[in-house]
């Protein structure tokens, strides 16, 4: 079985509280993009991991994918299986592909051995993997609370705008971003109902509170923020704690500027 685990884009992020375990409160909406890793599951004599594609930092046994598969297989006693993930997703870049590769994971297993789970409660798995990782079960727009495993869905389609996304192949620690956060609030508009504004009317009201943190510290990073705009982006903002950028066109866009070295995906977003 092969799939197509996908990245993310958050519109607007908001650090809306502390709790009491530590972790913060957050208020996001997420959209589901198509920059797309490739996984394949087999069944097997002998549980087999490999990796290929975009380098992916620490050990290969800590891989989401195995974690996903981990968990499946004490709740569900499941045989070996063999798994080769081909990684073009980059890498602690604010996309959410790990947590996707882990979400996928899940379904396939789902699919390979007939469990028949609910997204329901293949989200509730997902959720003990990471805060990223329920949205991509069913995959489709939503506005993520809590800790980001609330999901509520939206309606909202871009099928008809590009999408540019760019990371710069800097990557930040998510953890050290939220230790700098010392002030919190909450939108004066709920995203809901700014999401059902024009595109280019978001930059008012949609605001990434890890930009400020960020951007002072990776100016080269505010620089691909700015140059989208000036490229005509109706709307531009980090996705996450970064460090990729991303741009809303409604239409194809000619871009120039960016370092070689730079990852860039341009596409419709349907």
């Amino acid at each position: 079985m092969v799939v197509f685990p996908n990245a993310k884009i958050n519109i607007g992020l908001r650090i809306v509280g502390k709790r009491k375990d530590g972790y913060h409160d957050i208020l996001t909406p997420i959209y589901p993009v198509p920059w797309q890793d490739i996984l394949e599951l087999v069944t097997a004599r002998k549980e087999e991991f490999t990796l290929s594609g975009l380098n992916i930092p620490g050990p290969t046994d800590k891989n989401l994918c195995l974690e996903a598969y981990h968990l499946m297989k004490k709740a569900f006693d499941l045989p070996a299986v063999k798994m080769h993930l081909h990684k073009v997703i980059p890498f602690a870049a604010g996309l959410g592909g790990g947590s996707s590769n882990a979400a996928f994971t899940i379904k396939a297993l789902n699919t390979l051995f007939s469990l028949g789970l609910t997204a329901t409660a293949m989200e509730k798995i997902a959720a003990g993997l990471g805060s990223d990782c329920p949205f991509f079960i069913k995959n489709i727009p939503a506005i993520a609370s809590g800790t980001g495993t609330s999901l509520e869905e939206i309606d909202i389609s871009l099928k008809s705008d590009y999408l540019v996304l760019v990371n710069p192949d800097i990557q930040i620690p998510t953890a050290a971003l939220y230790q700098k956060i010392s002030k919190f609030s909450s939108p004066e508009i709920p995203p809901a109902e700014v999401l059902k504004k024009p595109v280019g009317e978001w930059r008012d009201f949609l605001t990434n509170d890890f930009e400020k943190i960020v951007f002072p510290e990776f100016p080269e990073i505010k620089a691909i923020k700015d140059k989208l705009y000036q490229s005509g982006a109706a709307f531009a903002a980090m996705s996450g704690s970064g460090s990729t950028v991303y741009g809303i066109f409604s239409g194809e866009p000619v871009l120039t500027g960016f370092p070689n070295n730079y990852r860039i995906w341009k596409g419709k977003i349907g």
